[in-house]
């Protein structure tokens, strides 16, 4: 599966442009590590530098940058992966936790 194609990669206003919504910006999608508690929610990207601006839950709940490429990148347990979760259904930031 492809973490984000470019059909969902278009949903995603671009970087900066929900800036003055804060917590109610939406998160157009969500990705998660299945043998952790990690998760993204992104509600911004910029296609060039495939990166995300959006809410990052781990060990604390904070706004960020986070780039595709990198969490592409990260291998768990056995060669797990990051997922997207296909099931989501946008919602603002400020439910995402």
């Amino acid at each position: 599966m492809k973490l984000l194609p470019e059909n969902i990669a278009a949903q995603l206003p671009p970087l900066y442009s929900q800036e003055e919504q804060g917590d109610n910006a939406i998160a157009v999608v969500k990705f998660f590590t299945p043998w952790t508690n990690w998760t993204w929610y992104a509600s911004e990207y910029d296609p060039e530098k495939r990166l995300c601006f959006g809410v990052v839950v781990g060990h604390e709940r904070e706004f960020g940058y986070f780039s595709v490429d990198e969490i592409e990148k990260i291998k768990g347990p056995g060669g797990l992966t990051i997922e997207r979760d296909l099931h989501w259904k946008p919602r603002p930031l400020k439910e995402c936790c």
